[in-house]
């Protein structure tokens, strides 16, 4: 199956979590909480805040070397989708590429999907960590802020 057999296929409709694909055309799933939720979600409205001339997505699907892997949130220029146009997956990578991590996740996965966001386009991944904490990455080191969006906190607040 490709991906959009996938997204087609109503087996898959309605799922309690996310999946992405490995090299070899296999289903991954991740189990969804309501606070990596939650996180996506504030993570999103900080984004439009702080870039509004972009759009924002969650759950963006893009093609890899790896497989479809699926961005917990990005931010992407009108240029990015002039160029993308509706390609499902996307061959390229947004601007901006967050991931929100669960319990699941390890250290070497996500900086496998960090190299694979790279290799597509990113110019910068974040990583959201369980407390809220954010890390920015460009493609060659970790940066302090975010150099396409300096004002984005280094850490998310929930609101109660």
């Amino acid at each position: 199956m490709n991906w959009q057999d996938i997204c087609d296929n109503p087996l898959f409709k309605d799922l309690p979590f996310k999946f992405e694909t490995d090299r070899w055309g296999h289903i991954v799933m991740s189990p969804a909480t309501d606070k990596r939720s939650r996180l996506q979600g504030e993570i999103l409205n900080l984004l439009r805040q702080h870039l509004p001339h972009g759009r924002v997505l969650s759950e963006c699907s893009v093609q890899t070397s790896e497989g479809v892997k699926v961005a917990d949130a990005v931010w992407a220029s009108a240029e990015f989708f002039a160029h993308r146009g509706l390609a499902n997956p996307s061959p390229e990578a947004p601007e901006i590429v967050v991931e929100v991590l669960s319990p699941s996740n390890g250290r070497a996965e996500t900086e496998e999907k960090k190299e694979l966001y790279f290799a597509r386009g990113a110019r910068e991944f974040w990583v959201c960590r369980e407390d809220g904490e954010m890390l920015f990455y460009n493609n060659h080191a970790r940066l302090e802020h975010s150099t396409l969006a300096p004002e984005f906190p280094t850490r998310v607040e929930l609101p109660a």
